[in-house]
């Protein structure tokens, strides 16, 4: 409990630190879920050619999405595997990926996470990601910095790109853009010290916060996949775009992130 504490108690008024308190216990609770279930059969099926979900994605999105109900009851929840459209028409809403990394589970590949946070007006206000084979809670608010467990975090110092250490991911709809993927990350490799593709956004976004990595791209995300990390990337001290270097927004579909100081040079190389 001590550690869902830290980062609430530098929050900028009540109704925040509760809110980021509310995410931090519905990540846990959903991560607990995941955790006991790792090692036993999957029931899968499949969303696309590619794109599979396990019978733990929907057990810990019912699981995230009763919690956040009876904490928040009046702010609107949307979540990866029951899509709903009524939550983008309101100011306020919960956005729920209750499993991250949905291949990397089922294959038992130990990379994945629960991410949740509270869009505000179109930005996040606070966020948590939770990886529970490793027990790590990174968590941010509005103001009140990022955290991961009960120590504060900051991206890093990182200001030459052949020193750099780039996440990135693949889109399940590969067939419709591998050409623009390849030529990227072609690019990428001549130009950094090396890439890392763990396929789970939100975790990779997790990591430049507190610095496993220097910066991350990837198309194609969804709202569910960026929100949380979003945050947790500019309270650590980074910066979060488009690849023109335009604000990043949930709508859009593509996303750089990075320590700051190399985000310049990763938007020339994007483009």
């Amino acid at each position: 409990m001590q550690r869902i504490q830290k980062c609430p108690s530098r929050c900028t008024n009540i109704e925040q630190q509760e809110l980021l308190i509310a995410a931090c216990r519905t990540a846990l609770a959903a991560g607990r879920l995941i955790k006991e279930h790792y090692e036993q059969p999957h029931d899968v099926t499949m969303k696309g050619v590619i794109d599979l979900v396990t019978d733990t994605d929907v057990a810990s999105e019912v699981i995230s999405s009763a919690s956040l109900s009876s904490d928040t009851p009046d702010i609107m929840i949307m979540a990866e595997e029951t899509i709903t459209s009524h939550a983008l028409e309101t100011d306020r809403y919960w956005v729920v990926d209750p499993l991250d990394g949905t291949t990397n589970f089922a294959y038992g590949f130990p990379y994945f996470a629960v991410s949740i946070s509270l869009i505000d007006h179109g930005r996040p206000i606070v966020g948590t990601v939770y990886a529970p084979l490793l027990d790590e809670l990174f968590c941010a608010a509005k103001g009140a910095g990022s955290w991961l467990n009960d120590r504060a975090i900051t991206v890093t110092k990182t200001r030459r790109l052949i020193e750099a250490l780039i996440g990135t991911g693949f889109p399940y709809e590969i067939e419709h853009s591998l050409p623009g993927v390849i030529r990227q990350l072609e690019t990428m490799l001549h130009n950094v010290r090396d890439i890392r593709r763990a396929g789970a956004a939100a975790l990779d976004l997790a990591y430049v916060s507190c610095g496993r990595l220097d910066g991350f791209y990837e198309i194609n995300l969804k709202p569910w996949d960026t929100a949380a990390g979003w945050l947790l990337v500019e309270e650590a001290g980074g910066l979060v775009s488009v690849f023109s270097g335009r604000p990043y927004s949930t709508c859009v579909p593509e996303i750089v992130a990075s320590n700051g100081a190399l985000h310049r040079q990763l938007i020339k190389l994007l483009k």
